[in-house]
């Protein structure tokens, strides 16, 4: 008779065990999705064209999904950057805010020259979305406070930031919505002739590499591995703790600020109130699913992207509601996410004499 059952975390998790509990994750997921869409009045046939076929395998539905993975990539790397040191940065969404603010302001008070205002922009967002995160930085190492609790804090206070100007003094005075005045021509992203698809993507997949080559190549990379592991064990070798921690707490408010000015100059052309919404619970599930791997976070962000792009199909021509996406769009991922139990430990049975 079964006493007790114990999860052993595995020492090495081989890369096939790897990809099979991942792709049996997915499966499942799709599958178990599948089935609540069919049984809310969606034709079986339509799920294969819109979650596949429509989405990836056509030139438009290409090119929105990678439209859609573009910010998602750069908060998605903020995420996985910090928590390569054990900093759980849950403000991923008010680092965006303040990098689109940050944006919009060089593009209001038409600050330097018009063919560099563009990089003035993404450089600004980049600042801001660095100093956003300094705070929270800041108090967990000093007086050790939450950053849990600091960084969704600063994520609110940027959010009404936002609201105070849209309503106030950045609301388009042309017509009289909530938003900003549209950015000139020389302020946005180019097109790259492929659907809506802008030149952002050479900014997402730089950023790619950047963080590929400091978390796998550069020194600091191995100290972020110690300071993960344990970090009273890396302070007393003697490694660069504090410099590691401010380098990858920093660098991943800046690529969340990144994220907010891609927004604003390649998607929406002007600040919203709802650029922002929806990337904090996806930065962080694309993350934790490519395991803090840049180039894991490429791949799990195009995929959650077309996923997004099939959900807003289904919202338009078959009347599906927001809740029923969400509801499928999370059995996806949860099914993924219990999968990786399967490949992080090994179960071990023992029964009663």
């Amino acid at each position: 008779m079964l006493d007790t059952a114990l999860l052993i975390r595995r020492q090495d998790v081989p890369v096939w065990l790897s990809v099979a509990t991942y792709a049996g994750g997915l499966i499942f997921g799709l599958c178990a999705a599948a089935l609540c869409l069919v049984q809310l009045g969606v034709p079986a046939n339509a799920l294969w064209q819109e979650f596949v076929v429509q989405t990836f395998l056509t030139q438009q539905g290409l090119g929105q999904t990678l439209t859609a993975a573009i910010p998602l990539v750069l908060v998605s790397l903020g995420a996985a950057l910090s928590m390569r040191v054990r900093f759980w940065n849950i403000g991923i969404e008010g680092q965006l805010w303040l990098g689109a603010m940050a944006a919009t302001w060089i593009s209001l008070h038409d600050f330097g020259p018009g063919p560099l205002r563009l990089w003035l922009m993404m450089a600004a967002a980049l600042v801001a979305g660095a100093l956003w995160m300094a705070l929270p930085l800041a108090l967990k190492l000093l007086w050790n406070v939450s950053e849990v609790i600091s960084t969704l804090l600063m994520g609110s206070i940027a959010f009404l930031w936002v609201q105070h100007l849209l309503f106030g003094a950045w609301r388009d005075a042309a017509t009289g919505f909530p938003t900003s005045t549209t950015l000139d021509p020389v302020e946005r992203l180019p097109l790259l002739g492929w659907d809506q698809l802008h030149a952002g993507l050479w900014i997402a997949l730089a950023a790619v590499v950047v963080c590929a080559l400091l978390t796998g190549v550069t020194r600091l990379g191995f100290y972020a591995r110690a300071v993960g592991a344990n970090r009273r064990a890396a302070l007393a070798s003697g490694l660069p703790v504090l410099l590691t921690v401010c380098v990858f707490v920093l660098g991943s408010g800046a690529l969340c600020g990144l994220a907010g000015a891609v927004i604003v100059s390649g998607t929406e052309f002007r600040l919203t109130q709802s650029i922002g919404a929806g990337y904090l619970f996806s930065g962080i599930v694309v993350a934790y699913l490519a395991r803090s791997n840049p180039l894991g976070v490429l791949v799990v962000a195009f995929v959650l992207g077309g996923i997004y792009t099939a959900g807003n199909v289904l919202k338009v021509f078959y009347g599906v509601s927001e809740a029923v996406v969400l509801l499928a769009q999370g059995i996806v991922l949860m099914s993924v996410l219990c999968a990786q139990l399967f490949g992080d430990y090994r179960i071990v049975t023992r029964r009663r004499a």
